[in-house]
């Protein structure tokens, strides 16, 4: 069984479904440099997480220029995790994790190994995801859940699986990679940045169960 987080929220009616669904987590995407329909602003971001109960995780999903802008924008914004995208330099994630004193998530590239063990133990998850050149997720593609697995299994801090994942594929992901957590974003939408609030019930179900609901 797989945690599930659910990204790129921008409407509270989504957050709303997402929560009564089920879901472990929930992300808010603000200040990334490339174009996407799931991007809010600072207010937006903070006005959405506030709605978020108790025990479930509040995640900022930020891209942005500088370490000291990415703590700017936690205190800002009020998560209880903030998600990195990008270029990161150990020291630098350990400098946002001890000024924000919040949990710290760090993308790498599924394809580079190497990114993700050296990253072990300063970030506190890795969420291996298919990435573009800029170091940005939200491609909709998948990647080789095996070699995730294996990475898993050698690393010490928790790994969450996301790239192309939808509830049609996500009990065959969370099997072949056996994943902390796994992390949706486009695969349960409408449209772009709208929530299909059935999608998402039947991914948090899938991703917990040997079965999968149709």
């Amino acid at each position: 069984m797989a945690r599930v987080k659910v990204c790129g929220l921008t409407r509270g009616a989504d957050l709303k479904a997402t929560v009564e669904a089920g879901a472990d987590a929930v992300g808010v995407i603000s200040e990334v440099p490339i174009d996407t329909p799931r991007e809010v602003d600072p207010a937006k971001a903070a006005e959405l997480l506030a709605d978020v109960p108790p025990f479930v995780t509040a995640t900022l999903v930020t891209m942005p220029a500088s370490p000291e802008r990415a703590v700017e924008l936690v205190r800002t914004v009020g998560p209880d995790a903030v998600q990195l995208h990008g270029e990161w330099t150990p020291d630098e994630i350990g400098y946002i994790r001890a000024e924000t004193e919040r949990k710290v998530l760090l993308a790498v590239d599924a394809d580079d190994p190497i990114q993700a063990e050296e990253f072990d133990g300063v970030a506190d998850a890795l969420v291996v995801d298919s990435t573009r050149d800029s170091g940005a997720g939200g491609t909709g593609e998948t990647h080789d859940w095996g070699m995730t697995g294996d990475l898993a299994a050698r690393l010490t801090v928790p790994v969450v699986l996301a790239g192309g994942l939808t509830a049609e594929n996500v009990g065959e992901a969370v099997r072949a990679a056996d994943p902390f957590a796994v992390d949706v974003s486009s695969g349960v939408e409408l449209s772009e940045g709208r929530k299909d609030h059935n999608a998402v019930a039947r991914f948090v179900a899938n991703a917990g169960r040997e079965v999968e609901v149709v």
